[in-house]
């Protein structure tokens, strides 16, 4: 029995495992963290927020300070859905931010029909291509998106 627990990610009570939605890979042992499962991205965080003033010039350029903050991104080691983004200071262990009772959930599920509902998500890496080839069109064809 799997049972669906966010967007991408699923436990499978028979196995005991964490599994990704979109793709099906097993993650690991769902009675650990699940991000210990999957690849992180340690981002600094002036990638994602630029500064908005010279660090030339400025000790404080209202971007977050790599020495005090880090930006964890999780993704699927298989298709590389991202799971999960977390703000933590650098050195802190990921958090634990899902812990089930799985002994409980499988009690509570059992007899219950399984949820196979696809991911519900939209695939922005589509829009972005679409999007991509929808204005590429328009200036290929003249179609600045100007009002007359």
């Amino acid at each position: 029995m799997k049972v669906l627990i966010t967007e991408y990610l699923r436990i499978n009570l028979d196995t005991e495992n964490w599994e990704c939605r979109r793709c099906d890979h097993v993650l690991n042992s769902a009675r650990e963290n699940y991000k210990r499962g999957l690849r992180v991205y340690d981002r600094d965080p002036r990638e994602i927020h630029k500064p908005l003033l010279d660090p030339q010039r400025y000790a404080r350029t209202y971007s977050p300070d790599p020495q005090w903050c880090r930006i964890l991104e999780y993704y699927c080691p298989n298709c590389g859905t991202m799971f999960e983004a977390e703000y933590l200071p650098p050195g802190h262990p990921p958090l634990h931010d899902i812990e089930l009772d799985i002994d409980a959930l499988k009690a509570q599920w059992q007899g219950r029909e399984e949820v196979t509902e696809p991911v519900t998500g939209p695939d922005l890496a589509l829009e972005k291509v679409l999007l991509g080839r929808k204005l590429h069109a328009e200036h290929e064809h003249g179609h600045h998106g100007h009002r007359g």
